[in-house]
């Protein structure tokens, strides 16, 4: 194997078509810095950048067959986990991880999408609490999802913490989804407390912004980068990511991963 081969960011994610989450924006977040990404399809979804309209995860089996096959052959250095779609893939995977317990698992909690949908039920949402969060590296909810995986916390300090007693070692809580005129991502860290950073709020609304931070910050820490420095370098990509998005839909903007390329092809 060459010395400086990329580091192997396996991607466990659902697939979809419009191009602005799922696999495809884990994909060209990974690629984007420096990683090459293994993207193992766990669900199905009919969605643009709009609504998701249904979906179908794939066969739990299926699945696990994929990642095996991957991990088998691949010196995997992170793994990046997306939407499951179901209790039974959740299973799978927690089965998959307790086979590679060195692995740095980043987990994005895909309870729905950004422009409405459900994409995940209470049997899954149990699952991911469960069986998931305790084998989590950093876990990437936004506030909703913080509160909907802690239900008995009252903000968002109170669901950090909740996060990290379930056996999480980092949570970054995204802002996105309060008002003001700053996004403010507060990072929970094994040594107690919490890490606030402050982002100028970019107008209109954007499709993909989590899957981008999660795979952005599982290339980091595959690169060999600590999880409190991933967590804040994620951030930094996928701001200017958004701050590059376009709108190729009717609906919510989607970031443009590779925007360092578009730059720097002007010069």
């Amino acid at each position: 194997m060459p010395s400086q081969a990329l580091p192997v960011v396996l991607i466990l994610a659902g697939n979809d078509p419009s191009g602005g989450a799922g696999l495809a924006a884990d994909t060209a977040a990974v690629l984007s810095l420096g990683g090459h990404p293994a993207p193992v399809v766990t669900a199905v979804t009919v969605q643009d950048t709009r609504r998701v309209q249904r979906f179908e995860p794939v066969p739990p089996t299926l699945i696990v067959e994929q990642a095996r096959a991957v991990l088998e052959d691949m010196p995997v250095a992170a793994i990046k986990l997306g939407m499951l779609g179901s209790a039974a893939v959740a299973e799978a995977v927690h089965g998959v991880l307790l086979d590679y317990p060195g692995l740095p698992v980043i987990l994005d909690p895909v309870l729905h999408a950004g422009g409405g949908g459900a994409l995940s039920d209470l049997a899954t949402l149990d699952a991911l609490r469960d069986l998931l969060l305790p084998q989590t590296t950093l876990l990437t909810p936004n506030l909703p999802e913080a509160l909907a995986l802690a239900p008995d916390a009252d903000g968002c300090d109170a669901a950090g913490a909740a996060l990290r007693e379930l056996g999480t070692q980092y949570v970054l809580v995204t802002g996105g989804h309060a008002d003001g005129e700053t996004v403010v991502n507060r990072l929970y860290s094994p040594h107690g407390g919490c890490d606030p950073v402050s982002w100028p709020r970019l107008p209109g609304e954007f499709h993909g912004s989590g899957c981008t931070l999660a795979a952005a910050a599982a290339t980091l820490i595959a690169q060999g980068e600590m999880p409190a420095a991933a967590a804040r370098d994620a951030q930094r990509y996928t701001w200017h990511a958004l701050q590059a998005a376009h709108r190729p839909g009717r609906g919510q903007s989607l970031p443009d991963r590779l925007f360092w390329a578009r730059d720097s092809g002007r010069d």
